[in-house]
Order: C-alpha cells, then sequence, then structure tokens
C-alpha cells in the first residue's frame, strides 16, 4: 500500500452458478461488513460513508481491449472502502476466504492518491461541480471499467503526461484536440465518478486504474457519450495509450442477499 494513498478501496467481483446462488444468499457477508465497520453505500445522501460497502448486481458487460472473465462473467461485485487500508484488507481477505467453496472471487484494489499537479482553475473545473454519490434509489446504475496505460505512456515525464489532460492548439490558435479534461466534462455535473490507483502499478495482465461511475437512469445515456468522447483520439489523444479492460455495468442493491434473490434483467455480454 502506498504510504501517501488518502483512501484505499477495493472491488470484489464474484462469479458463480446460478445453483449455489441460495446458499451465497445466506453468506454472513453483511455481519463482516458490519464487524468491520462498514456503511452501506445505498443510503448515501451527500457523499460516500467514510467506511463504506456496495454491493452491485450485473446487468451486461461489454468486452473491451483486455480480455478478463472474472471481470466481464461477475455475477455480483462488492466495493469495500475506507481510510483505513486494513479495514479493506480485512473485509476483503475474510470475503473470498468465506466464498470459496461457492464462487470465484477476484479482487481489484487500488488507491486515491494526494492531487500533486491539479491547479486551482483546473480544480474548479473538475470538481467544483462534481456530482456526489447519492443513494441507490436516485443514481441506480453502477459502472466499473479497469483501464491499463501503455509503457510509451510511463515513460514520458510528468510534464508531458499533463498537457494531455487539456486543449491542444495549432499555430493560429484554433484547437486542434479537446484533451481528457473537455472530452469529458459533460459528464461532470451527472457522474458520480471515483478512480483508484492499484498500487503497485500493473504487470501484463493487471490494471494501472480502476474507474468507476453512477448515475441516474436518465443520465445513462451521458455515460456512454462521455466513453465515447474520451475514446476518441481525434478529440482525445491520451486514450491512443489506454488499453480498456471489460465496462462492467450492475445496479446497486440495498443488501448483500437481495443481489442474490431479487428479480431483474437477464445479464447480457455485448460486444463494444
Amino acid at each position: 500500500m502506498s504510504a501517501d494513498a488518502v483512501r484505499h478501496g477495493a472491488y470484489v467481483c464474484v462469479s458463480a452458478a446460478r445453483e449455489t446462488y441460495p446458499a451465497l444468499a445466506t453468506a454472513p457477508v453483511t455481519a463482516l461488513a458490519a464487524r468491520v465497520g462498514l456503511q452501506n453505500e445505498f443510503a448515501a445522501r451527500d457523499g460516500h460513508p467514510r467506511d463504506a460497502i456496495a454491493f452491485l448486481r450485473r446487468v451486461e458487460s461489454t468486452a473491451g481491449q483486455i480480455s478478463d472473465e472474472e471481470v466481464s462473467q461477475a455475477a455480483v461485485v462488492i466495493h469495500a472502502a475506507s481510510n483505513d487500508g486494513g479495514v479493506v484488507s480485512t473485509f476483503c481477505e475474510e470475503c473470498e476466504r468465506m466464498l470459496a467453496n461457492a464462487a470465484r472471487v477476484r479482487v481489484l484494489s487500488g488507491t486515491v492518491q494526494p492531487m500533486r499537479y491539479t491547479g486551482g482553475a483546473m480544480h474548479d473545473f473538475a470538481y467544483a461541480r462534481q456530482r456526489a454519490q447519492e443513494s441507490g434509489e436516485s443514481m441506480p446504475n453502477a459502472f466499473l471499467l479497469p483501464l491499463r496505460k501503455l509503457p510509451a505512456w510511463w515513460a514520458k515525464d510528468w510534464m508531458e503526461r499533463h498537457t494531455y489532460f487539456l486543449p491542444r492548439y495549432d499555430g493560429e490558435g484554433r484547437m486542434a484536440s479537446e484533451g481528457h479534461a473537455l472530452a469529458a466534462a459533460a459528464g461532470i455535473p451527472v457522474l458520480m465518478r471515483r478512480t483508484y490507483r492499484c498500487d503497485p502499478p500493473s504487470r501484463d495482465d493487471g490494471y494501472d486504474f480502476l474507474t468507476y461511475f453512477e448515475c441516474a437512469d436518465a443520465d445513462v445515456p451521458t455515460f456512454h457519450a462521455v466513453c465515447a468522447s474520451l475514446r476518441d483520439v481525434a478529440r482525445n489523444p491520451e486514450w491512443r495509450f489506454v488499453r480498456e479492460g471489460p465496462t462492467w455495468r450492475g445496479r446497486r442493491m440495498e443488501s448483500w442477499s437481495a443481489l442474490w434473490t431479487s428479480s431483474g434483467t437477464s445479464p447480457t455480454t455485448r460486444a463494444r
């Protein structure tokens, strides 16, 4: 774990055969969460709890450039987060042990790092209007999208990497590309967003960032439009250096048992 981390988080991806759902519904995950002090994000009103847990049920997944069935085929995802890394690691380790006989479990973990290079103007642009987490009733949609950046990206110094987040202009002052900030701007007021940096950085089969979004039903088209803008390398050259894992879409649920017992649409897997 990074000593600079200001928050620790993990996504516990659980894959299981349907015949095991009744047994999984009775697993004491809720009791484990209570024992380590995690509060349910489903009831959030104005931002996430300090020590948080969320229960997400799969709706569909869309294949990315990185094939990862442990993410794309996960029936549910549990999010756990705390300023105390020990709380998150204890929950994940015990949860994995608890479910091992009935499901396949994959843990993706990371940290929130301090803002080192964000100036005042950019902070106001990106964060002053940022959508805080709300209840699972008002913002029921969840999207988990893990990313890897190519070695060529990390070979650049931090100043050059920073330029990819800003618009670029030609010699006549005309905007040549929007950069990350403008390409994603439509999502700032409507998408709750969260990014964890993986620590240590990815191997060839790992991820560098775990990105996550929540939104109301009416704002799902905005999520997809923002993703399309970011993937357009003419608008956002940064994405030349990005490789995406699956985009996992889920529904926020009020409890662990509801993940396995509530009715819903049949999960699907789509090609992008």
